[in-house]
């Protein structure tokens, strides 16, 4: 078995046991260079992949290599690529979520940053901070990192301290309250402290159509276009927004190729990946998709612990350590909910001065606690359907077999079934007095689905995210 013959077949075992976006991330340009005394050594693509395969994956490719030649005794990885971004010597800055930064001396590559201050057409500019929309309270330093976000606080740290070099552009996607726009503008303030005579901006998508219609409006577009494609580093949050809206898109496109072109930095975030944008053009999904892909999930038990007590350090409460256990396992969709739910606690424990307990804890959340435990209806799952697929309900009813109905149709059909447990027959009935067989192929075809592809897994897991927990 040749080289290359080997490394097809550890990547088809690997394939099967982690998942596709992590696959593609890690694995993808990667070869075996050589393989000698039992030491095989892979070319990585830069110094990013070679920790990642060498501390994460390191177990997942020895053990596939054995299957194969049980000679083999260790792996380790050479960068093939000059241009290299590298990580820590260990991943334990990452996996230990009291260690939240990076020390200086972690292998990051540091850019040398040669640039002339920004000037406006009336003379200097005020100090860059005022002009890039960042709260300074988000920073990496406080940003509590765990096996739901480690990959996406990683290449976002990387990205602030190579703009334009690490990975560009950076999408980053997940729930409401995970932590994105902590991370978005953490990349902002990195820079801001380093490199103050960067130029950067941070917006979420609805301000930036709101300034491009006024531009229109007031006959400045190209002021407007001038002003962003000046930017070193633009970091655009909920990118989803822009869905739909034509005229805004194209703007954003132009302006998007500019700063690719010239290597300047673009940080976006959504919550849902791509290609699950309805009614984004297809040359924006394909610029998003050519750079960096990552997600923020629900963060563990013991990370909504760390969260709180974290908050609760930095707030200086004393709460006891069974409370802050019951408030991680009962509030687990978010970390803005999460917090909120500590504010609660705290709000109410000055006001009478005590100190929160188990008890009067439970007491103080159990109206909370009693809401989110939410009864779904019909009306509920057609509301979430119309609103991700942007489809109406008339078309849903209707007859006829385009895909962009027809699997919104589906995938309604899955759900009635899956959350409300109704008879095959009375979803048909539901959804314009289909026959039973019909609801039952389309349960069993999404079923299957959502195990073989991530895009309608990632769809199923948003879309119930917005069933118990609209925002």
């Amino acid at each position: 078995m040749t080289n290359e013959e080997l490394w097809r077949a550890v990547l088809g075992q690997i394939e099967l046991s982690i998942s596709k976006a992590n696959f593609i991330t890690w694995f993808k340009n990667t070869s075996i260079l050589s393989n000698q005394d039992g030491v095989v050594t892979i070319s990585v693509p830069n110094g990013f992949a070679k920790e990642w395969l060498e501390n994460k994956y390191n177990l997942y490719i020895l053990r596939a290599l054995k299957g194969f030649d049980k000679n083999i005794q260790s792996i380790r990885c050479n960068i093939s690529s000059e241009k290299s971004v590298s990580l820590p010597q260990t991943m334990d800055s990452l996996k230990n979520v009291d260690a939240v930064h990076p020390p200086e001396n972690s292998g990051f590559v540091r850019k040398k940053l040669i640039e002339k201050p920004f000037f406006t057409a009336t003379g200097p500019a005020e100090p860059a901070f005022h002009e890039t929309n960042l709260n300074s309270r988000y920073t990496f330093e406080n940003f509590i990192v765990a096996e739901n976000n480690e990959l996406a606080r990683a290449a976002c740290y990387a990205v602030s301290q190579n703009l334009g070099m690490a990975y560009n552009p950076l999408f980053i996607y997940g729930g409401v309250g995970l932590g994105k726009t902590h991370l978005l503008q953490s990349i902002g303030n990195e820079v801001v402290k380093n490199a103050p005579e960067k130029r950067i901006k941070y917006i979420n998508s609805e301000r930036f159509t709101t300034e491009l219609v006024d531009s229109i409006k007031n006959q400045k577009i190209d002021l407007f276009k001038e002003h962003y494609q000046k930017m070193d580093l633009l970091i655009i949050d909920d990118i989803q927004f822009l869905s739909g809206r034509e005229k805004t898109q194209n703007e954003f496109f132009h302006i998007f190729n500019s700063l690719y072109q010239l290597n300047k930095q673009i940080v976006i975030s959504s919550d849902r990946p791509p290609k699950a944008i309805p009614t984004l053009e297809e040359r924006l999904r394909s610029r998003f998709e050519g750079g960096m892909i990552t997600d923020i999930s629900r963060p563990h038990l013991e990370t909504r612990i760390a969260i709180l007590e974290s908050k609760i350090a930095e707030k200086g409460f004393s709460i006891e350590p069974l409370a802050v256990r019951f408030i991680a396992e009962n509030i687990t969709q978010n970390i803005r909910e999460l917090e909120g739910a500590l504010n609660r606690v705290i709000a109410f424990s000055e006001f009478h001065r005590i100190t929160p307990t188990l008890e009067n804890t439970k007491q103080i959340l159990s109206q909370l606690i009693e809401n989110n435990k939410k009864t779904l209806h019909t009306d509920d799952i057609f509301r979430v359907i119309t609103d991700f697929y942007t489809v109406t309900k008339e078309d849903l009813l209707k007859k006829g077999r385009k895909k962009e109905i027809s699997h919104p149709r589906q995938v309604m059909m899955y759900l009635l079934r899956d959350e409300l447990q109704m008879p095959f027959s009375g979803i048909g009935d539901i959804l314009g007095g289909r026959d039973h067989t019909t609801a039952l192929h389309a349960f069993e075809k999404i079923n299957k689905q959502k195990e073989t592809t991530l895009r309608v897994k990632e769809e199923l897991a948003t879309l119930k995210e917005r069933l118990y927990y609209p925002s």
